[in-house]
């Protein structure tokens, strides 16, 4: 008989990820309210934000000073484990969990990793190339728009495989850009969609060969077209 789960479950690899992300959470939100870490544990977050989070400055220092220490380069990964609150953080592993289970259903788990991490440091990049200021990039948004570009290629391929307007495959980010706009237009917009941006762009691209069939089926669907 077979046992075989009517839903699939979600990949591990995601759950990890998303269980790094709500666990620092969690200590970080239980210090702030006083159950942990005494009057000190009050500016964990902070503290946090000063040790973990991306800042331009950091990408100058690589590129002038040639400083490739630890302490500089974990920066364009551990940014995306701490967040600026709980609802923050809520939400971001929520959209982890969700976007990495469907694309942890066709990717391999070494091929979500390179989306996840790839979209972090990419994002981080051109973050610090492009921001101005000293606006710090905190969160696990980048990567889940990472995440999101791998879904918009599956989607892509699929629709073209069916012979559909392959346009279709951005309306998610096209809406998540126009709330993006409005949200900006309401209450000010912050630098740190330059790194989403690029996080989508990141998965789009590299999910030409880390998706399943990679540059192969990529070719195959563009020469079916022509």
């Amino acid at each position: 008989m077979d046992n075989e789960p009517a839903v699939n479950p979600i990949p591990p690899v995601v759950i990890v990820l998303c269980l790094i992300v709500v666990l620092v959470e969690l200590v970080l939100s239980a210090a702030a309210a006083g159950m942990i870490g005494g009057p000190q544990g009050l500016g964990w977050r902070i503290n946090a934000m000063q040790d973990y989070a991306f800042f331009p400055a950091v990408l100058d220092r690589v590129i002038s000073v040639g400083d490739y220490s630890m302490n500089v380069m974990k920066r364009f990964v551990t940014y995306g484990f701490v967040h600026a609150s709980f609802t923050q953080a809520l939400f971001a592993a929520a959209l982890l969990l969700a976007l990495g289970k469907f694309v942890g259903d066709v990717f391999s788990a070494g091929a979500v990793l390179l989306v996840v991490f790839g979209s972090m440091i990419f994002g981080a990049v051109v973050f610090g190339l492009i921001a101005e200021g000293n606006t710090p990039l905190l969160g696990i948004y980048p990567a889940v728009y990472g995440l999101i570009g791998a879904y918009t290629y599956l989607i892509w391929l699929r629709l073209g495989a069916s012979g559909q307007s392959q346009l279709k495959a951005f309306r998610l980010i096209g809406f998540l850009l126009g709330l993006q706009l409005v949200f900006g237009l309401l209450f000010g917009t912050s630098p740190v969609w330059i790194a989403e941006i690029s996080g989508f762009v990141f998965g789009f691209a590299v999910s030409t060969i880390a998706a399943p069939g990679g540059w192969t089926a990529l070719v195959t669907k563009l020469r079916e077209r022509s």
